[in-house]
């Protein structure tokens, strides 16, 4: 039997800040270790590198959407599980990832990701409400889960300009 076709997939890599700081680990180890002696130094520094390399990508979480399922990170659900599915960017994801979290949510967050997808769970025999996941790609993912985006705009700051009836508006349109 075949595997069913993957719709989405996408791992979810450190960003290239997160590699310049494992680099500056390694060295610092290596610091700490040359009064010892330099090879003693130079041993810390690649073992300190190579174990913070090998666990950022083992921890590395995939997202991947197939007919029948959904998995993010190390869970695992079926589709017809799946309910409403919303992507956010900007101020509305942090507020999904902050003030707007529900402390009994699945999180598959990383903090260099901006974006984030909200799915809702249906199961009745889940506690789980919905499962909040970082993707860089958060359009594609929505729409291979058949959701949508949310367009968020900042505050205006004098929302009568905004509607043309302040006296600004007026003069700018020439209308005064």
């Amino acid at each position: 039997m075949q595997p069913a076709p993957v719709h989405f997939s996408e791992k979810l890599w450190p960003a290239w800040w997160i590699w310049v700081v494992t680099l500056g680990l390694g060295a610092t180890a290596a610091i700490a270790f040359i009064p010892v002696g330099l090879g003693w130094g130079v041993v810390a520094g690649v073992v300190a590198l190579g174990l913070i390399s090998f666990a950022l990508v083992m921890s590395t979480p995939k997202i991947e959407v197939r007919d029948e399922t959904l998995t993010v990170g190390r869970a695992t659900i079926e589709r017809e599980f799946v309910g409403d599915v919303t992507g956010y960017r900007g101020a509305a994801a942090y507020h999904q990832r902050g003030p707007g979290l529900n402390g009994i949510a699945f999180m598959c967050i990383r903090g260099w990701i901006d974006p984030v997808v909200r799915i809702q769970i249906t199961d009745e025999r889940d506690s789980t409400p919905y499962w909040l996941a970082s993707t860089r790609r958060p359009e594609e993912l929505t729409a291979a889960l058949g959701g949508v985006m949310v367009q968020y705009r900042e505050p205006v700051e004098n929302p009568e300009a905004q509607d043309g009836n302040s006296p600004d508006a007026a003069e700018e349109s020439g209308t005064a």
